[in-house]
């Protein structure tokens, strides 16, 4: 690796060029299971890239597969350009990654500030790097703190202090959220935007599918070891379909009011009391079916037009046979309960 330039961050992760990160035909099956499914995956220097799926979509075995933590059944994988081939992976590739996955492993009778010396010492690093990501990790408070005083979310903060000690070109993080508090996801998740934009590339498994969508410039989404779909950030969250709503005072006048709007191939909802519509000229003219209802004698306590939320479009992007949870009945509950 060159040095950096003296005009440089001396702790900014080195900027690298074409793909940090690729896969072809990646494929692991532990005896007759595939766990990992033909993923070819790339991702690029600076880029924060989000795996999101269910507990055992195959995240992990990926991610372990990815660091050389086992061999992959068939298929490739090149991290900054060196070929990942277990204990042949050349060992200056580990000196650009930091990773945690599936917890961090601590040593019970080590403080913070131990483990993070210990890795600054076995790294060659300078004492300021051990400051700095203790700043990072808003961690100064617990530094004589052994890990078994130390509240889970400060556990991972410490996992993921001892990732990125070494300002690494690659982070690999496997649920960094877990276990934190909404303000501690929010610090993390301002971090690792602070680290994509100084060059690091990130990529991390969550089953949080708003945070993703937050955070991530790209989401792969992986279904039963494979990857069924890539969005960026702003997709996933405008992905999701529209839809008319509108709720009644009773059965009856619902099931009417499913009949009044059959043209328009409205259904009614498992709440009894509430139908849908993906008609585009319903969803455009919400006024018109207003209309509609009222001379049909089914005036609504409630019509809009929704957005399918990010479970919902998870679930018909992985194909999945749950139903989602009818949310209208909760919202217009105060409604059908008022007098007529």
């Amino acid at each position: 690796m060159a040095p950096a330039d003296p005009a440089d961050d001396a702790t900014a992760a080195p900027r690298i060029t074409g793909a940090v990160i690729e896969t072809l035909g990646l494929t692991h099956r532990f005896g007759t299971l595939t766990a990992v499914d033909g993923v070819d995956l790339t991702v690029a220097s600076g880029e924060i890239y989000g795996f999101l799926g269910r507990n055992g979509a195959g995240k992990s075995t990926l991610i372990r597969a990815l660091l050389g933590l086992l061999s992959p059944t068939a298929g490739t994988v090149t991290l900054l350009g060196v070929p990942v081939r277990g204990g042949r992976t050349p060992a200056a590739l580990w000196g650009q990654v930091g990773y945690l996955v599936e917890g961090p492993g601590l040593y019970p009778t080590l403080t913070v500030l131990d483990h993070l010396r210990a890795a600054a010492r076995y790294r060659r690093l300078a004492r300021a790097a051990v400051d700095d990501v203790i700043d990072r990790l808003a961690l100064g408070a617990y530094g004589d703190v052994r890990p078994r005083a130390l509240s889970l979310g400060n556990r991972q903060r410490l996992g993921l202090a001892l990732a990125l000690v070494h300002r690494p070109a690659l982070l690999i993080l496997d649920e960094p959220a877990n276990g934190l508090d909404p303000a501690g996801v929010v610090d993390v998740r301002t971090l690792l935007r602070s680290l994509a934009d100084d060059g690091t590339t990130v990529l991390m498994s969550t089953h949080l599918i708003t945070e993703v969508a937050r955070l991530a410039d790209r989401v792969g989404i992986i279904h039963a070891g494979r990857l069924v779909a890539e969005l960026s950030g702003e997709q996933l969250t405008a992905h999701g379909r529209q839809r008319l709503v509108a709720a009644f005072r009773s059965a009856d006048v619902a099931g009417r009011a499913v009949d009044a709007l059959a043209c328009w191939g409205a259904e009614g909802r498992g709440d009894g009391v509430s139908l849908v519509t993906t008609s585009p000229t319903a969803i455009q003219e919400p006024d018109q079916v207003a209309v509609r209802l009222v001379r049909a004698g089914t005036p609504p306590t409630y019509l809009g037009v929704e957005h399918e939320d990010l479970e919902d479009l998870f679930l018909r992007l992985t194909g999945s046979t749950s139903h989602p949870v009818d949310r209208t009945a909760d919202r217009t509950a105060d409604r059908t309960a008022e007098p007529a």
